[in-house]
Parts: C-alpha cells; sequence; structure tokens
C-alpha cells in the first residue's frame, strides 16, 4: 500500500493531486483560492512519483482530483462544500 505519510497535509490545509488538463481540478482550485482554505497542489504529470498513491485511493483509477485530509483519509472531486466541512471536524 503506498503510504499517505508523504501527501498528509498540515491541520487546515489539503493536499490536492490535479493535471493541467482537468477541469474539476481547475474549478475547486479557484473556489479554495477564493474561500482562502490552504492547499498544497501536486501535479500529476510533473510528480509521476505520486500516481501509485492516487490510484490506491481510486480503486485503481487515476481520478483527479483527489483531495488528502489532515487525517490521512481522501476525498475524489469533492465539492468546496465537502471539503470545508471535513477541515472543520
Amino acid at each position: 500500500m503506498p503510504q499517505s505519510t508523504q501527501v498528509t497535509p498540515d491541520e487546515g490545509s489539503i493536499t490536492m493531486f490535479t493535471t493541467t488538463w482537468c477541469g474539476y481540478c481547475t474549478r475547486l482550485k479557484g473556489q479554495l483560492t477564493r474561500e482562502g482554505v490552504p492547499f498544497t497542489e501536486i501535479d500529476l504529470e510533473a510528480n509521476p512519483e505520486h500516481v501509485d498513491f492516487v490510484e490506491h485511493v481510486n480503486g485503481g483509477n487515476r481520478t483527479v482530483p483527489t483531495v488528502v485530509f489532515p487525517d490521512g483519509s481522501a476525498a475524489t472531486n469533492p465539492s468546496l462544500a465537502e471539503v470545508r466541512s471535513r477541515l472543520a471536524s
């Protein structure tokens, strides 16, 4: 199992795996930026060493955006409301 410790964000922020061509990624990044939610972006095309992790948490699929929360859990294409809710808990 790929380790999430290298991608687990600090409390109050998220790590988001993206690609340059992903419209859902662009939308979520814009929403997070407007709302002041801190995030670290990892572009899978520029950082292919993270592909195994993304595929692992998505049942073998390389689906983006994949978001990792401070508790180590992950969500695929979450809404801004889900991100805010999970960061608040």
